[in-house]
């Protein structure tokens, strides 16, 4: 399992995430917005959003995160994970 945070108000909408990873989008508001996120809910009051993942696509996640030119996106293993 690993966690991908993707930080908003760091974000500038240069999307460089959406061509290395297809969980990343645009949203309306031009900003990145990422796959299992609550669409419905409320913004997160730090712009913070962080989405847990179980599966094969670990690589293209820390592909995003290094394509961001403004260290928006992060990705985590949980513990005991590699």
């Amino acid at each position: 399992m690993y966690r991908v945070t993707l930080d908003r108000e760091a974000c500038d909408g240069i999307f460089a995430c959406l061509v290395r990873d297809d969980r990343f989008t645009e949203r309306a508001d031009g900003l990145a917005g990422i796959e299992g996120e609550a669409a419905d809910g409320p913004e997160p009051a730090d712009g913070t959003v962080t989405v847990t993942f179980d599966d094969d696509r670990l690589a293209d996640a820390e592909q995003a995160a290094a394509a961001c030119p403004v260290d928006a996106i992060s990705v985590t293993t949980e513990e005991g994970e590699s």
